[in-house]
């Protein structure tokens, strides 16, 4: 709702107008909230650079840094009608069906009647005119069936059999095509084991849960040096980005004796190969890290603002502590109605730092080119946030307000 205007009785009176606009103000403030909730979502930290073109941090450090200028975007023309028959990679139909050329097709001939009439010779076929449509197969499971022929030798009697074929799981029922299928099934599509279950005995197969998941076990062990592998590969990295996330994993019981999953945390590692890998820990202590990288790992530590991490950067110095740009920037925003204007700056040249990694990323640079490119425009405007952070911490009433941080909690401040 708006707020009135002061009526002519009061409007001399400087209080009451000051009153008026102070509530005029608060109500725009929350409209523009709506409006950037409704543009950008209720926990996105998104906003919109008033004027990209402004000089950043403007007279407070000097001379300012002129911002990237942008881009030059490829201009992309499409004509109607022409597109899909020029297209090698797949096929498009005229209701819109596209699949490529792996997907098997199956050809249906209709019988016209016209062919079997008493005047079927009055008729000729002289082409054909088609149309798609999208199927599916009740179940794609099958049973194969093994003949290993038993030899009698003649003479002696002695009996032999033809070895089995080869199989991944040793005496096992299970064909390595339909392991692959289940490990996919569930792991990319996230069909639990107890729904494939479902769709194997509607399909009239019996196979037992318990069956399944020790499939799963046995499966996920023959990968497991896979995986080492590529942790070993990462932990080579010269830049390694670290993380944890909140899951919940293995059943235990609440203090009413409900059974309920317990709370354990994946860490996620990326190299600076682009791979990944997800560790487990039933917690969220330094133990891990310390188990994980160990003497292993030499380099920059890419994460957020936990003190786990900081914590273990400290005392080894082969780490070089490099904190989340996002998460760093985040304190700026809750800062926001506290400094307006410079959190406004501030963000606005870390928002220029975001749009030298979109053309790094879009003229997909690499190596020394990518390390060349940051160093010319990423790195001043770096200089000068850092240099204006020291200039901003020597402020009496900022350190007066640390201080008092630091008296009520056992944070420390760096």
């Amino acid at each position: 709702m708006s707020t009135a205007a002061p009526t002519d009785a009061n409007a001399a009176d400087p209080s009451v107008l000051v009153q008026a606009l102070s509530e005029e103000n608060a109500q725009l403030k929350r409209q523009l909230a709506w409006f950037k909730q409704q543009l950008f979502g209720s926990k996105s930290e998104k906003r919109v650079i008033e004027n990209p073109d402004q000089p950043l941090l403007t007279g407070l450090m000097g001379e300012p840094v002129k911002p990237l200028p942008p881009a030059d975007k490829q201009k992309i023309t499409y004509e109607r009608g022409k597109a899909k028959k020029n297209r090698d990679d797949d096929c498009v139909t005229d209701s819109g069906l596209r699949f490529g050329s792996d997907v098997p097709v199956k050809t249906i001939t209709l019988e016209a009647p016209e062919l079997t009439g008493s005047d079927a010779d009055q008729y000729e076929v002289i082409g054909y005119k088609t149309s798609h449509r999208l199927a599916q197969h009740h179940s794609a499971y099958e049973v194969l069936c093994f003949q290993r022929p038993v030899l009698k030798r003649k003479g002696c009697g002695t009996l032999t059999t033809t070895p089995a074929a080869f199989n991944v799981l040793d005496n096992s029922i299970a064909d390595v095509s339909f392991l692959v299928g289940m490990l996919v099934d569930k792991f990319l599509y996230h069909l639990p084991l107890y729904r494939q279950h479902q769709r194997l005995k509607s399909s009239g197969i019996e196979l037992s849960r318990g069956t399944l998941t020790n499939l799963s076990k046995r499966s996920i062990e023959l990968l497991r040096p896979i995986a080492e592998a590529q942790l070993a590969h990462i932990l080579q990295s010269q830049v390694l980005s670290m993380d944890e996330t909140p899951i919940k994993a293995g059943p235990t019981k609440n203090k009413k004796g409900k059974g309920v999953m317990k709370q354990a945390w994946f860490w996620p590692l990326m190299g600076d190969q682009n791979e990944i890998a997800f560790t487990y820990s039933s917690g969220r202590g330094r133990t891990h890290i310390e188990g994980l990288l160990g003497n292993l790992f030499t380099g920059t530590l890419v994460s957020d603002g936990y003190v786990a991490y900081s914590s273990y950067a400290a005392k080894n110095e082969q780490i070089t502590h490099a904190n989340c740009w996002v998460h760093g920037r985040r304190k700026f925003v809750e800062a926001e109605d506290d400094e307006p204007e410079l959190v406004r700056q501030v963000l606005d040249s870390i928002g220029h730092l975001y749009h030298v990694e979109t053309q790094i990323r879009d003229s997909r640079l690499a190596d020394e080119q990518k390390r060349s490119f940051r160093l010319t425009h990423s790195k001043p405007i770096v200089d000068q946030l850092f240099a204006w952070f020291d200039q901003q911490r020597q402020r009496p009433e900022l350190l007066a307000q640390l201080m008092l941080q630091q008296q009520g909690s056992p944070l420390i401040m760096i």
